[in-house]
């Protein structure tokens, strides 16, 4: 099988997804992918992340990072979305880029691709499914291949979530990573990796 090439584009203001982005690269790469780790531009207003101190840190540390371009997704084969949620919904600073690759999209060369996504909030029901679902609207628009882990390893029954991966950060908005989140993250990077590889063949 062709090598598969993973894009792992990514909105995050305070952390977590940025490490639930990073887990996902290194899981690509170890299921034998090359990948591009993209963050996508900070909109809000400088006073907005200023009066949050988490998200005043994490943009200073992330502010030199490789930014996403549309050139990321029509390289890719597979591309893992992420994003916080905001209100059951996508991230304003995700959502903007993709509402700039209309020419890419008009052109076909979104479709026919891997696709899956994966957020966090800071409940269990903070709408971490409807935002995932309201992400895979975008994808069957593009005429992508939405390939969501579902059921299909018994660690998804710990993880708990069939639409992607997601994590509670709990009321501090900082809990870490666990075993379960990390498993499900590695399994996802690992099912669309191996998809796009065999749709290459």
């Amino acid at each position: 099988m062709a090598q598969a090439k993973l894009a792992v584009i990514y909105y995050s203001s305070t952390g977590t997804i940025h490490a639930m982005a990073k887990r996902l690269a290194e899981a690509g790469a170890k299921a034998g992918a090359e990948v591009r780790l993209r963050q996508v531009a900070e909109l809000a207003p400088e006073e907005a992340i200023a009066s949050n101190a988490a998200w005043s840190q994490h943009f200073d540390a992330t502010k030199n990072e490789p930014k996403a371009n549309a050139d990321d997704i029509v390289w890719a084969d597979a591309v893992l979305f992420g994003t916080p949620t905001r209100y059951g919904n996508v991230a304003s600073q995700l959502k903007q880029f993709i509402d700039t690759l209309g020419p890419q999209w008009a052109q076909g060369l979104l479709a026919n691709k891997v696709y899956a996504g994966f957020t966090a909030s800071m409940t269990a029901h903070g709408g971490q499914e409807s935002t995932l679902l309201a992400l895979y609207n975008t994808i069957h628009h593009f005429g992508g291949l939405v390939v969501a882990p579902g059921y299909t390893d018994p660690l998804k029954f710990t993880d708990g979530n069939p639409y992607g991966v997601s994590h509670v950060t709990g009321g501090s908005n900082d809990a870490p990573l666990g075993d379960a989140q990390l498993a499900a993250l590695d399994h996802m990077a690992e099912r669309v990796v191996n998809i796009a590889s065999k749709l290459n063949a």
